[in-house]
């Protein structure tokens, strides 16, 4: 069964490449799918992929004149021709409310780097105790796009859109328990905010670093 259909002219028609899904690939697949990438485009990024499938598409691949980047902590694997350089588009700042977020703080980190992004972070600036965030926000100040995630009542990226001039993107977690529901109360809140805020599906760090560097290269 063909499983390829692999959208070679992605970057040239939308300005970023095709990201490949690795939830709920097989090992075998994904092994196709990056040979296929880096024959083709020479870089392949891959989401959601967890130790056990990296360690299976390393072994299979030839290392050599390749550059690897595995992000453990973001699950990105990012596996590219040793001549490919993206240009940089400028400056992300990426907060967390919560350790627990940094999983999905750290893929966006990885996807934004890897698409041109300089990334500034700053985890666990919650706002159950507010004075963390202000210099969270100073390192930040020559950054063009922030990424703010938060789980629980997902009332960070709101608070953070009232104090800076840069567009903000929300990401609500699964963070939470009782009426938390698995992230949708973030959700929910981030929805509602009356501070402009964008905001992105649950735990969904790859859209919010796509949308950020978008906004750097019409910008630029």
């Amino acid at each position: 069964m063909e499983i390829l259909n692999h959208d070679k002219g992605r970057e040239k028609r939308c300005g970023i490449p095709e990201v490949v899904f690795g939830l709920g690939k097989t090992a075998e697949d994904m092994v196709k799918i990056t040979d296929e990438f880096l024959s083709t485009s020479g870089r392949i990024i891959i989401t959601k992929v967890d130790e056990k499938k990296t360690k299976k598409i390393l072994k299979k691949l030839k290392i050599k004149n390749l550059t690897i980047i595995h992000n453990r902590k973001g699950s990105v694997l990012v596996i590219k021709k040793k001549k490919l350089r993206t240009k940089p588009i400028g400056t992300i700042g990426i907060v967390t409310a919560g350790t627990s977020d940094i999983p999905v703080a750290e893929e966006a980190k990885a996807v934004a780097e890897e698409l041109g992004g300089k990334v500034i972070t700053s985890y666990d600036v919650g706002i159950a105790g507010i004075h963390r965030l202000f210099p969270a926000l100073d390192k930040m100040k020559d950054a063009r796009a922030l990424i703010v995630i938060a789980g629980m009542e997902g009332a960070l990226p709101s608070i953070v859109s009232g104090l800076v001039s840069a567009p903000v993107i929300g990401v609500p977690t699964s963070v939470g328990y009782g009426t938390g529901v698995r992230g949708k109360a973030a959700l929910n809140a981030m929805l509602n905010s009356c501070s402009p805020v964008a905001v992105v599906n649950i735990d969904n760090g790859y859209g919010a670093a796509v949308l950020a560097c978008k906004i750097l290269k019409c910008s630029i």
